[in-house]
Formats: C-alpha cells, sequence, structure tokens
C-alpha cells in the first residue's frame, strides 16, 4: 500500500511488535495477578480446612469443597493457561524474571490478608526480587524472532 508515494508496509514490522509488546505487558499483569489472587485464595481455603491434608488424595477431592480452594485452583489454571501464551510471545529468561514481582505480592498479601508473620529476611528477598525483575524488564522481551502469533 502507498500513501503519496511511500510504502506503508516499512512501518508494519515496527507497529506489530509494539503491539506484541502491549499484549506480552498485558499478559504479564492477567499471570501476575491470577496467580497471586489464586495462591491466596487457595491459602485461605486451606487454613480454613478442618484438618490438615496427608498422602490421602481423597483428602484433597474433599478440599476441593471449599469454595476459597475450589476458586484458587481454577485461577491457577487460568494462570498457567496464561502463562503458556505468555512464552508463546516473549523469551522464558525474560517471562521468568518478571513474572516474580508476583512473589512480592504474594508476600505482601499473605502479611496484611492472611497475618502471616513475615521476616526481615524474607522482605530483604522481595525487595531482591523487584530489583532483579526491574533490570530484566528494560531488555528485550524476546531475542528468537519466533514471538509473532503461528
Amino acid at each position: 500500500m502507498q500513501e503519496n508515494g511511500v510504502s506503508m508496509e516499512l512501518e508494519a514490522p515496527e507497529a506489530r511488535r509494539a503491539g506484541r509488546g502491549v499484549a506480552v505487558f498485558a499478559l504479564v499483569l492477567l499471570f501476575i495477578g491470577l496467580k497471586a489472587v489464586g495462591n491466596l485464595s487457595l491459602a485461605w481455603g486451606m487454613k480454613h480446612q478442618a484438618e490438615a491434608l496427608s498422602a490421602n488424595p481423597l483428602g484433597y477431592v474433599l478440599a476441593m469443597a471449599n469454595p476459597f480452594a475450589a476458586l484458587g485452583v481454577a485461577m491457577l489454571i487460568l494462570a498457567l493457561l496464561t502463562r503458556m501464551a505468555l512464552l508463546s510471545r516473549a523469551d522464558l529468561s525474560y517471562v521468568l524474571p518478571v513474572t516474580a514481582i508476583g512473589y512480592v505480592l504474594a508476600t505482601a498479601m499473605g502479611r496484611f490478608v492472611l497475618h502471616e508473620t513475615v521476616s526481615g529476611a524474607r522482605w530483604a528477598g522481595t525487595v531482591f526480587i523487584v530489583i532483579g525483575a526491574a533490570m530484566v524488564s528494560s531488555t528485550e522481551q524476546t531475542t528468537t524472532g519466533g514471538g509473532e502469533a503461528r
């Protein structure tokens, strides 16, 4: 396609990369949210379970009767599907460190929602995760060129 004698197709790869970047960012946010809230819901449900689970698989099936545990499992399944979509668009070496910021969110929710005791060493670890995630997020999302939908 031409406009004023200039080919518009030269901009297409750049526009696709920008669109892919937005999609990757949206998937990262969705994954972090699903995983964090899914783990919170699952932990809440399991902490309110009548007895601790053992090696008996029936106990795990019965635990699914708790609506919070069931919601947590469903959200974690959606998080897994979201991670699969994310890995089809960006490098593993980018996705894992960037989504690790979810551990910080999980630690904060454990402390403030579940009222867990979080030691100074755990908080320091979360700070290191934030620093690492910030460093990785400033790099290219994909280096393999295979990030486009097939």
